[in-house]
This record gives C-alpha cells, sequence and structure tokens, in this order.
C-alpha cells in the first residue's frame, strides 16, 4: 500500500486503487502517524493531536478504538496490512517502506536529482519529484499542530525542487517557457527572492527585458513595506547585470554527448592521445586498432573528450559489444549496425527506407563526431555503414576502434601500442621505472587498491617486471595491481611467471598479445573460489549488464546454497565486475573480453543450456510482468527498466527462436511490445513478431495475437498501398484472440486507421474495442480508446464529444497514474482551447505535456508539444517565440529521425513566416508537408495546408492561384465531413473572390463560413480573423455595408438550412 500526505491524506492499494477512510478522527489519526515518518509516538501525544484540550472521557479506551478502526482500513488496502500499525515502548508507529510514503518518495527523488551528471537528467527527476504533489499538504488538516510544522518543511522543500528545477531548466534553454510558469509561483511567494530571481532571468532570455526589470521592482517594493529590507546581493547583482545587458546572461548550451565521465584519469598516453586528436581533427575516418586489452576504447574517450567544441552537434559513444555476430531475430548485418548509432542518437525506427539510408539523412548536416567501439566482430556491417554516413555527411567525423582497420578508403589507422615498459637489462631504480607508462600506470592503481603501497628501490625491480610481463597491456595491468594487497608485488611477479611461460609453450593459434591477457584472466580465475567461478561464467550470458535480481535468478543454484550476493560481491571486489548504481538500484557489468573468457569456460563447465534457459524465463517473466507497470503509476520506472534491460531481451529471444521455444518466443514478443511502441521502436518490435511467428508451434492464441499485432505494425513502418485492407486483414487475424488482447489490437489499428484519414475504418474498430474495454472494466483499455474516439471526433467536426471523451479519458488516465495516457488527452483539451480563443489555457495543456513527455523521456512526443506552443504563441502574436519554439521542435525530431515531427514543425513556421510576409519561405515548408507530411494523413491534414498556401497566393495577388489551391482545399475539407475545416476553404474561396472584384460572392461565401462554424459553435477567435477580416473589408469597400450585409446574411441563411455546407461551383456565382 501507499500513503499520501502531498495534497489531502489518501492511501492507496499497490494497485493504485484509493481506500476510503471512514470517520474524521481516524483520518487524523492516520496523518499524526504519518507525519512522524514511521518514528514511534506515545499515546499522549495522539490523545492530544486528536482532541486538543479537550480530549474524551476515558481518552485511551477512545484512542485504542479509533486504531483499530485504523487497523481495519489498512488491512482494506493489503492482506496482513494491519500489522503495519505496531505498538512498542516508545508508543505507536506506522511501518513505511522507503517508497510507501509520497513524501518519501518526493525526498529520495529530489536527492538523486542533485547528484545527476546533467540538467536534463537532473529536471526530469526533479519534475518527478514535483508531480508527486496533489494540492497542500495534508489538505484539511494542515492547521492542525501536530501537522503544521511538518506541512511547512514540505512546503519549503517543494519550493527548493521548483527552484532547483527552474535552474535545470534554463540551462537547457527552456526560457520561454519558465517565463510564464514561474510568474505564479513568484506571486504566490512575493519575498522569496531565488524565486524572483529565476523568473527575471527566464524573462530576460525570453526577450522580455522590461518585465524583468518590472519583476525586480515588485520584489524590491515587497520586501520593503513588508520586512523593511532591500533585496539580497545575488538578485541586486542579476538586476544591475539586466540593466548593462551583461552578455554572460545568455543561456548555457547544454551539453551535446553521452561520453561516460571517467572516474579515474588516464595515464601513460599523453603523446597518443595528442595524436589522436590531431588525426580527427584533420581526417574524416580514424581508427584505432590493436589487441584486447591494450586500451583502444579509453584512449579513444580521452582523445574525444577533449574535441567538443570542434563538434557542435555532439560526442556520441556508440558500443557495438552488445551486437552478436549474428542473430536470430535479425543479424548483426548493417540494418542492426545502424539502428545502434541509430539508438544512442534517439532516432525513432518506425520511419520508411533502409535503416543506413534514413541514417544518413538524418546526419546530412551534422557536424558531429561518432565513437564506433568494438567492431572488429561486425567489421563489414560497421564498413559500409560509415561508407554510407561519410559519403552523405560532410562534416561528419567517425573515430573507431576495433581489432582490425574498417579497410574504406580514406580510412586513418592509428595503431594504439601497450604501454612503454622498462628495458630487461636495464639496472632498476625508482626514478627509472616511474618513467615509464605501464609503471605509474601499474603503480596507481595498486596504490588504490592497498593504500600502503608506495614503489620504492625494493620493490621497483618487480614492479618493472610485472609490467615487462604483461607487454604493458593496461587492462591487464590494472587486474594484477588489484592483487597486490593479497600477494604483495614479488608474489605476483612470481605468479605471473608461470602463466606466461605455460600459455607461450602451449602455442595456441592466437595472437601472442591474446595469450598475454589470457594469461592475466587465468590467474584472476584461479584465485576465484568455486563459488565465484559459478557466478561469473553463469553471468556471462547477459547482454549490457544486469541487476541483483537476474542474477540471483541465473547464476543461483543448488551448488550455491549460501546464494549469489557473497560471490557477486567479491566478483566487485576483484574488479572482475563493475557495480554501476543508478535510479532503481544497481546494475552489474562485465568487461567484453572478461565476459568472452566467462563464456569460454561455461561451454566447458557444460552449464550452458540449463544457464542459458534460466535467463530465458527470468527474462519473459519480466517482459509479461511489466505490462500492466507500463500502464499505471510506475510507468516511469519500468520505462526505464526495459530501456536498460533491451539486450537482454533480445538476447533471450533469440535463444528462444534457436532452441525451437515457440511459446517462449512467442511471449517474449509478445511482452514488451508496449515498451517498444512506447519507445518508437516498431521495427523492432515488428521483427521480434516476426522471429517468434518463423517458428512452429505455440499457443494458438498467443499466434493469433501475435500475428495480427505484426501486421497492425505493418501500417506503421511499411507503406501498404491499401491501408483499409491491411487493417482489416490484421482484424480478421483476431479471431484466434482472446478477448481482452484482442481490444487492445482493434485500438491500435483505429488509431492506425485514423492517421491514414480511413475515419469509417477508424469509428468501426473503435466501436468494437471500447465495448470490449468496458465489458472487461479494463480502465485503461477505456481511456486509451476515449483518447482516440476524441480524436475521431475532432476530424469529424463534433466538437461538443471530442472535449468529452478527451476529458473523460485524461480523467482516467490520471486515476491510474498513467503518464503516457495524459500526454494523450493534454493536446486534445489544448486544441479545444485553442478553437475557443482560450490561449492562457490552451498553453497550460501543452506545457504540462511538454514535461510529461520529458520525465518518460517521449523525445517525439516533445517536439509535438513544443510545436502546439508555438501555435499558440503565433495565436498569441509573439512571433518571435513562436519561431523559437518551432524551431527547438524541428531540432528536436530532426535529432531524433522523426521526419514527421520535423514537418509539423516546419508547417509551424510556415503559418508565422506568411504571417510576416516571408512568404516564399511559407510556400517552401507548406509545399514540403504536402508532399511529405500530410498526404498520408489523409484529407484532414492536407485541407490547412492547402488553405495556407491559398492564402500565399492571395498576399502575392495572383488570384487565380488562390482560387485553385481553395477550392483543392475544399475538396479535402468535405471528405472529412468538419464543418471548422469547410468554412476555412471557404473563407479562402471569399478572399480570393474579392481580391478579384467579386464582393458579392465574397460576403455571400463569409456567410456560409460564418454558418459553418456556428453550426458546430466554433466562431473564429479574433486573433485568428486577420485573413477573414481582409476578404471582409475588400467585400465591403466594394458593396457597401446594407448589400454586404444582404449578401452576408443569405449565405449564411443557407449555410444554416443545409447539413452539409457546400460551396456553389464559382461560375454560378
Amino acid at each position: 500500500m501507499r500513503f499520501g500526505v502531498l495534497g489531502p491524506l489518501e492511501l492507496w492499494r499497490a494497485d493504485g486503487g484509493p481506500i476510503r477512510i471512514p470517520e474524521a478522527k481516524v483520518r487524523a489519526l492516520l496523518a499524526a502517524l504519518l507525519v512522524r515518518e514511521g518514528r514511534p509516538v506515545p499515546a499522549d501525544t495522539l490523545v492530544e493531536d486528536l482532541w486538543g484540550a479537550a480530549p474524551p472521557a476515558r481518552p485511551e479506551r477512545v484512542l485504542r478504538s479509533k486504531l483499530s478502526r485504523l487497523r481495519g482500513v489498512l488491512e482494506q488496502a493489503e492482506p496482513g496490512g494491519r500489522a503495519r500499525l505496531a505498538h512498542g515502548p516508545g508508543g505507536y508507529r506506522l511501518d513505511l517502506g522507503p517508497d510507501d510514503l509520497d513524501a518519501a518518495r518526493f525526498r529520495s527523488l529530489a536527492g538523486r536529482a542533485r547528484a545527476a551528471a546533467g540538467p536534463r537528467e537532473r529536471a526530469a527527476l526533479l519534475g518527478e519529484a514535483l508531480a508527486l504533489w496533489r494540492g497542500p499538504v495534508l489538505a484539511g488538516l494542515a492547521d492542525a499542530p501536530f501537522a503544521a510544522p511538518a506541512a511547512a518543511l514540505l512546503e519549503e522543500e517543494r519550493l527548493t525542487a521548483l527552484e532547483e528545477r527552474s535552474r535545470a531548466r534554463l540551462d537547457l534553454g527552456e526560457h520561454h517557457l519558465l517565463a510564464g510558469e514561474l510568474a505564479g509561483p513568484a506571486d504566490e511567494h512575493p519575498l522569496r527572492e531565488g524565486l524572483r530571481a529565476l523568473q527575471m532571468l527566464a524573462l530576460y532570455r525570453a526577450g522580455r527585458q522590461a518585465e524583468a526589470l518590472a519583476a525586480f521592482q515588485r520584489l524590491r517594493r515587497g520586501l520593503a513595506e513588508d520586512l523593511g529590507v532591500d533585496p539580497g546581493p545575488e538578485v541586486t547583482r542579476l538586476h544591475e547585470a539586466i540593466l548593462r545587458q551583461d552578455p554572460d546572461l545568455g543561456p548555457a548550451g547544454p551539453s551535446r554527448s553521452n561520453l561516460p565521465a571517467e572516474l579515474t584519469e588516464i595515464i601513460g598516453r599523453e603523446g597518443e592521445t595528442a595524436e589522436v586528436r590531431a588525426l580527427v581533427r584533420e581526417a574524416r575516418l580514424v581508427t584505432l586498432t590493436g589487441p584486447g586489452g591494450v586500451g583502444k576504447t579509453r584512449l579513444a574517450l580521452e582523445a574525444a573528450a577533449g574535441l567538443r567544441e570542434h563538434f557542435p552537434d555532439g560526442l556520441w559513444l556508440v558500443e557495438l559489444g552488445a551486437l552478436g555476430a549474428g542473430s536470430a531475430a535479425g543479424g548483426a548485418g548493417p540494418a542492426r549496425v545502424a539502428e545502434a548509432v541509430a539508438a544512442v542518437l534517439g532516432l525513432r525506427d518506425d520511419e520508411p527506407g533502409a535503416a543506413a539510408d534514413r541514417l544518413a539523412e538524418v546526419l546530412r548536416g551534422a557536424r558531429m563526431l561518432l565513437l564506433l567501439d568494438n567492431c572488429e566482430h561486425v567489421v563489414h556491417p560497421a564498413a559500409g555503414l560509415v561508407r554510407t554516413l561519410t559519403r552523405t555527411a560532410p562534416h561528419l567525423r567517425v573515430l573507431a576502434t576495433g581489432r582490425q582497420p574498417l579497410g574504406i578508403p580514406g580510412e586513418h589507422v592509428y595503431e594504439v601500442p601497450p604501454l612503454d615498459v622498462p628495458a630487461a637489462d636495464e639496472a632498476i631504480s625508482a626514478a627509472s621505472a616511474a618513467s615509464s607508462g605501464a609503471v605509474r600506470l601499474f603503480t596507481v592503481r595498486a596504490a588504490e587498491a592497498a593504500p600502503r603501497f608506495r614503489l620504492d628501490e625494493h620493490n621497483a625491480p618487480a614492479v618493472a617486471a610485472v609490467c615487462r610481463r604483461l607487454d604493458g597491456l593496461p587492462l591487464a595491468l590494472e587486474l594484477a595491481a588489484r592483487r597486490v594487497r593479497a600477494l604483495g608485488v614479488h608474489e605476483l611477479a612470481a605468479r605471473l611467471d608461470d602463466r606466461f611461460g605455460l600459455l607461450t609453450a602451449a602455442g595456441a593459434g592466437a595472437a601472442p598479445r591474446q595469450r598475454t591477457l589470457r594469461a592475466v584472466i587465468d590467474w584472476s580465475w584461479d584465485l576465484l573460489a568455486e563459488p565465484e567461478r559459478a557466478v561469473l561464467r553463469r553471468l556471462s550470458v547477459h547482454a549490457e549488464g544486469c541487476d541483483l535480481a537476474a542474477a540471483e535468478a541465473v547464476a543461483g543454484g543448488d551448488d550455491l546454497p549460501g546464494g549469489v550476493l557473497d560471490p557477486l560481491s567479491q566478483l566487485v571486489e576483484r574488479s572482475l565486475l563493475t557495480a554501476v548504481d543508478g535510479p532503481d538500484g544497481v546494475r552489474y557489468r562485465m568487461l567484453e573480453t572478461l565476459a568472452a573468457y566467462a563464456a569460454e569456460r561455461l561451454a566447458e563447465s557444460g552449464e550452458g543450456a540449463a544457464t542459458r534457459h534460466r535467463h530465458l524465463c527470468f527474462y519473459r517473466d519480466l517482459a509479461e510482468r511489466s505490462a500492466p507497470g507500463l500502464r499505471g503509476r510506475d510507468q516511469p520506472r519500468w520505462l526505464r527498466r526495459l530501456d536498460l534491460e533491451a539486450a537482454n531481451l533480445r538476447v533471450a529471444l533469440d535463444h528462444a527462436v534457436r532452441t525451437g521455444d515457440a511459446a517462449s518466443a512467442l511471449r517474449l514478443a509478445l511482452g514488451p511490445l508496449w515498451h517498444r511502441c512506447l519507445r518508437g521502436q516498431l521495427r523492432d518490435a515488428h521483427r521480434s513478431l516476426g522471429a517468434a511467428l518463423a517458428l512452429d508451434g505455440g499457443p494458438a492464441e498467443l499466434r493469433a495475437e501475435a500475428a495480427a499485432w505484426r501486421a497492425a505494425l505493418e501500417l506503421k513502418v511499411g507503406e501498404p498501398r491499401d491501408p483499409v485492407a491491411a487493417a482489416r486483414q490484421a482484424a480478421d487475424l483476431l479471431a484466434g484472440a482472446a478477448a481482452p488482447r484482442r481490444a487492445h489490437v482493434q485500438w491500435f489499428l483505429a488509431g492506425a486507421a485514423l492517421e491514414f484519414g480511413e475515419l469509417s475504418l477508424s469509428e468501426e474498430l473503435l466501436a468494437a474495442a471500447l465495448a470490449a474495454f468496458r465489458a472487461g472494466d479494463d480502465r485503461w483499455g477505456v481511456a486509451a480508446a476515449l483518447c482516440t474516439r476524441a480524436w475521431l471526433a475532432q476530424a469529424r467536426g463534433r466538437l461538443t464529444r471530442f472535449e468529452a471523451d478527451a476529458r473523460e479519458g485524461l480523467e482516467l488516465f490520471r486515476e491510474l497514474g498513467d503518464r503516457w495516457g495524459q500526454l494523450q488527452a493534454l493536446p486534445m483539451l489544448g486544441h479545444r482551447a485553442q478553437i475557443r480563443g482560450d490561449y492562457a489555457t490552451a498553453a497550460r495543456h501543452h506545457r504540462e505535456g511538454l514535461h510529461l513527455a520529458e520525465q518518460l523521456g517521449l523525445w517525439s512526443e516533445m517536439s509535438y508539444r513544443l510545436s502546439e506552443l508555438g501555435r499558440v504563441a503565433l495565436l498569441t502574436g509573439d512571433h518571435r517565440a513562436a519561431a523559437e519554439l518551432h524551431e527547438r521542435a524541428r531540432r528536436s525530431a530532426a535529432e531524433r529521425g522523426d521526419r514527421f515531427g520535423e514537418w509539423l514543425a516546419e508547417l509551424g513556421l510556415a503559418l508565422g513566416a506568411r504571417r510576416e510576409g516571408r512568404l516564399d519561405e511559407a510556400e517552401r515548408y507548406l509545399s514540403g508537408w504536402l508532399e511529405h507530411g500530410g498526404t498520408a494523413r489523409g484529407p484532414a491534414a492536407v485541407a490547412p495546408a492547402l488553405a495556407e498556401l491559398g492564402y500565399v497566393a492571395e498576399q502575392r495577388g495572383d488570384a487565380a492561384e488562390a482560387l485553385r489551391r481553395h477550392r483543392a482545399g475544399l475538396d479535402a475539407a468535405r471528405a472529412t465531413g468538419d464543418p471548422r475545416a469547410i468554412a476555412l476553404a471557404l473563407e479562402g474561396i471569399a478572399g480570393a473572390h474579392a481580391l478579384q472584384g467579386r464582393a458579392a460572392e465574397a460576403a455571400y461565401l463569409l456567410g456560409k463560413a460564418a454558418a459553418a462554424r456556428e453550426s458546430v459553435g466554433a466562431p473564429l477567435p479574433p486573433a485568428e480573423r486577420t485573413d477573414v477580416a481582409r476578404a471582409e473589408a475588400a467585400a465591403r469597400a466594394g458593396l457597401g455595408e446594407p448589400a454586404y450585409r444582404t449578401e452576408f446574411e443569405r449565405g449564411r441563411a443557407e449555410g444554416a438550412r443545409r447539413t452539409e455546407v457546400r460551396s456553389p461551383p464559382v461560375s454560378d456565382r
């Protein structure tokens, strides 16, 4: 169960359902215990909290009665819940887990945000924390003496979090959004200098200097009147900087890189780092080659980190080690390598065309450095991708690492040498040994493992011997240095002598440096106890790491009666595993070379098949458990979890396909399906379903569901010639699927049909899905279907239904805690507010949607919401903000390969360009929308663009072209059945007639357009009347006011009489 104090007192079941607390005193009792956050409260204190100075007769007896009732409420919330209310020597206390109380969860998220590496992660975590607030702390109880201190403290923490998030968002360039958002909080807390300073800075960066200065004056006046003091030095300095327009107040550019922050400095590579940097500045492709463990990756990262200023579009590390040389679900061919790059860049994978070509198009103008790491096992596909990218993107640089060159023209190969080692015949002193890079690295790492270790005259010869025997390979040196604490350097040197001699004598076909590295790993293996060896070899089946639960499930067994945790801890201690602490706990990773070594040991043990089967079962069950979590309050956590486990889910599916386990393959393809849809990885979902369906067997219901989903996804990732036939074929495949699952596919198909402009088919599928959702009491399905039905209603011009469905869907999604669902409903309410001319409400809805998209990492949705905010800014006359928001939307979409998002942003730029008289620019954007973005989405997307092109022609004085465009727009509008779209086309035709001097026709059509808008209760708001006003003025001037009114009213009357508004042929008027 979970408890809520950040707002009215609430108690929820684990599934999010609310529990009613029946009595005021019981509510007060629960609140009194919660504000102590699990600390014991004496009985007399609770009596005073509940009754103050007027306790009942026999207060302790009455208190026990209230406690009993509270235990009953807790039992309703979860089985055994009454035990949560415990009594001990100190009094009564509630047993609370770390995340059981929303206030504790709030503080945890805020703490993680303060430790976050960058502003985007910090802003997202603080946004998630602030989203927990539902109103004032313990609303209705906050005045109680026991609640007031806690409420005041939490409110202060909320304001601090708001300020910290605002700072992070300023760093991300969101000053336009913050300038408006901070007005309310700053006015509510007029004496809070930090909040007012952030508002001032946001206003200044948004180009609103006068408002920023006025905000300071309000602060100064309030402090003087209420406290008799002046503003503090920090806000005063900001005021002065604004007055002089200090260039340092400009926004800081966000870091555009995913390079990891190294915990240790690179040692002994100063010359190589400078050489690689110089090569990258001069050459378009540089490949670092050398043996495993030589430090290619570390050198590449160090070199790249010093080149940030040369690559304004970022430095991006793509780790190719997780791609197998072959895969049952698709292989590591060129497409998989291209998709790995696209995934790092955050690009969508559901756009048409070959992956490499789509990636090349996105990067065409990018000034970026791609670091492709571990190319040796995918050398040919990697080479093909690099060849494609460098031909298309002239400013792109590639820095690759691998054990062999890529072998393409223009490649500059840099062989990474081992660290230099002391000469064997040299009389070694501590000073001479320390001049060697290998010795310096070994000495620093040994001192980290054994703090008392120092290089001296006594141990210098042994250290030099170790470095020579390990050929100066950094990985081998670091592994060896970890053992100095246990063995001492002399015993270490002696053991390495034996190992090198054994491997050299064996004469295996591996390269000498590979044999030397293997000797180091063999030696580390020999130091492990059998439980540690068992865990290490079994963990090798994971891809890109695992968490503790996975390690216990996959690596555990009857031979480990003490469990996995202790061996796992020893492996971390011995540096054979790396423990990385993240937002949702520790994740264990293994170096690639160590994983390959452990995999060989697993094969030798005969445990491979059983271990891979446990891996398959764990991730199959995880995928299926994720489905409800992805549709509720835990959605952000499950999104992060499946993001991290994407590689393991692929490995598990590949194993199921290789072994012919059709049932598991189907479950592994269907389980993560919704996660892949949310992340825009539709091609991956489609491919996985195809791999599972290629097997014979499996439950008939699952096969039917998988086949239907694959056919449905084909509508998104393919280019069907007949979308209606394709959708009906997908629906027909559902005959054998279970009813609840069938409804989800029907809902998805309805949305796809709506995108193609097939409104009748969408309506049919949606009606079936909604009925099934209601019959099965699937509240999430009902909410999703209502939101889709709302878009359908909008396309039909049924605005009352549109708004009602959107509000009901939003309410249901909020009750469920599903943020993605809220993100679907909010834009609709924003659109409805825009239609009414209520732009402040529209902006509020779109900003809320933007914040939800940020919290969930849904970058395409962020782009769409920025475009919507740009439209609102345009309608309110803030053309500068509109252009900035649309440009941000376009950049965000382009960076992730979302072509529709780009076109949508460009459509907004077109609207602004036309209103500012830049007609050629507007026409270019609008033509692009018609060619690419709008046509595929049906007449509802085409009609507005044709209207805009008609107005472009009218403003140029080309009446004939304006008429041609507007008539085409009218045909598209009539196909939608939306009276507002029809009115827009009629208004455009009226303007073209007015330009030709045909004032009577113009007035008549303006009247019909007005009737169309009135028929759905959506008159044209004042901010959108510019084009109509121009036509009205010309018609009035040509006819005179009485004649104009006569023609206008005649058109309005005829329009009101007809169920469908039609424009007469121009020749008839």
